[in-house]
């Protein structure tokens, strides 16, 4: 195993060193060069480490390099080295962070995880906390709590009862909110199209001179940072509309909810903690390793009811937190270790100082993109930046330059029905002179196109 080990730890090494150096976009013959993983079922194995050679001799070319600073693709980050050490300490402990009994450690650690992260964000010190795969199923997961507490205030046992002749709940939500919300609704039976979407002013933010009236039995979806200008729903104009009523707000906070450890950016979030629930993604700007969603629920009960499962031969007697009673999962990784070792790495100083190099970052470029002529779309307040070249056409040519030079990565989006260039800042690398050197690139690229046009 040691040698095995040893050939895996160099080539991830070899790999990460020269990274961020390499262009980040696949090349075609890298591409086509995967095909040669695809062969017949074989009837008989291969030695481990002639494996891991043919793994890494075509895998490593053929991967997007989205942890390099200059990636701005997606709203992503990297993956802290702390992190990466941690997950391969984690995957060779082999827990399956279900039952604290027979996993200790990996509860506790949780737990411990858990209690830092509220701490951190300033959320209720009371809410549960579920360490899920990413914030699709953290949305997923707060929402089931949501169902079951409404439906219980009906008095509905939805869990036993299913939704056949269950009372009718009332969906209020962003019509800004990201799709994968609209996922989580399908997925608990309430449907995609069965919502009454509340109005959006010029940013993406709910405005609420047009919010609809809340009825009983009512579950309310917020944003915490649209996906494209990074704005906030005013949750507490919404908490207090529904004050009285049966009524569970939840927020997306993907990545917007970071903003609640900065001292300098969490007045956007103002009101948050008023919430029921909240979602997020350690994998994003807490920048730990893939699968790490986070959601916290204010009614520890309604989680558990939602998520809980028992039979005779699970140990769970006696148990002070068993971490399968909160997520959908009863067998999963030990995720808690990731998020532990990036809070303690960083500390409450390390996370502001990451959050607020990002925003900073951000505001670089939006500021160098205004001074060059280019229309910036969005009031940049947090880490996202939308910049529009002109025509459709002309920013998918634009992207696509970019995107094949190969220095750094932009993604395209719609944002006020146009197809526009955005810029996601989230990684534990970006500096401003990653900033300097990317719009450099950018600009040239986007005047080659012009000139052409």
């Amino acid at each position: 195993m040691t040698e095995l080990y040893d050939l895996a730890y160099d080539f991830a090494t070899a790999f990460l060193k020269k990274a961020n150096d390499s262009p980040i976009q696949v090349g075609d013959e890298a591409r086509k060069n995967i095909n040669h993983l695809d062969v017949p079922m074989p009837q008989h194995g291969m030695a481990a480490e002639a494996v891991i050679t043919e793994l890494n001799q075509w895998v490593s070319p053929a991967t997007m390099k989205m942890g390099s600073p200059r990636f701005f693709g997606f709203v992503i980050g990297g993956a802290y080295p702390v992190s990466v050490a941690s997950n391969w300490m984690s995957t060779a402990w082999d827990q399956n962070t279900g039952l604290e009994k027979t996993t200790p450690a990996a509860a506790v650690v949780e737990k411990i995880s858990a209690n830092w992260m509220l701490e951190l964000l300033g959320l209720p010190r009371e809410s549960a906390c579920a360490f899920v795969t990413g914030a699709t199923v953290a949305n997923f997961t707060a929402l089931a709590a949501a169902r079951n507490q409404v439906m219980n205030q009906a008095g509905w046992d939805v869990e036993a009862d299913g939704l056949i002749g269950a009372p009718e709940v009332q969906i209020i939500i962003s019509a800004d909110s990201h799709p994968t919300v609209y996922k989580s609704l399908a997925m608990l039976g309430f449907g995609r199209n069965r919502v009454t979407k509340a109005a959006v002013d010029a940013q993406g933010c709910i405005d609420m001179s047009r919010f609809p009236e809340i009825n009983e039995n009512a579950i309310i979806i917020t944003q915490a940072g649209n996906i494209n200008s990074g704005a906030f729903d005013p949750v507490a104009e919404i908490s207090r509309l529904a004050a009285g009523k049966n009524a569970w707000i939840h927020v997306d906070g993907a990545f917007g909810l970071w903003a609640l450890a900065s001292n300098k950016y969490k007045h956007l979030a103002a009101g948050m903690d008023q919430a029921d629930s909240w979602a997020t993604d350690a994998h994003k700007w807490l920048n730990v390793p893939y699968d790490s969603g986070l959601a916290f629920v204010k009614n520890e009960h309604a989680l558990k009811a939602a998520m809980a499962i028992t039979a005779s031969y699970l140990p769970s007697e006696n148990a002070t937190r068993n971490p399968s009673d909160y997520t959908p999962e009863l067998s999963r990784r030990a995720r808690g270790f990731d998020v532990y070792a990036v809070l303690r790495y960083l500390g409450k100083e390390g996370v502001a100082e990451l959050i607020e190099r990002c925003c900073a970052c951000a505001s670089r470029f939006a500021d160098l993109f205004t001074q060059a002529g280019y229309e910036v779309m969005n009031d940049v307040v947090l880490n996202q930046v939308v910049v529009c070249f002109g025509s459709e056409a002309l920013n998918l040519a634009v992207i696509d330059a970019v995107q094949k030079e190969g220095s750094c990565w932009v993604g395209q989006t719609s944002w006020k029905n146009r197809l526009a260039m955005r810029i996601s800042v989230c990684n534990w690398q970006t500096e401003l002179i990653h900033v300097d050197e990317s719009f450099a690139i950018m600009k040239t690229m986007a005047e080659k196109v012009l000139k052409k046009a």
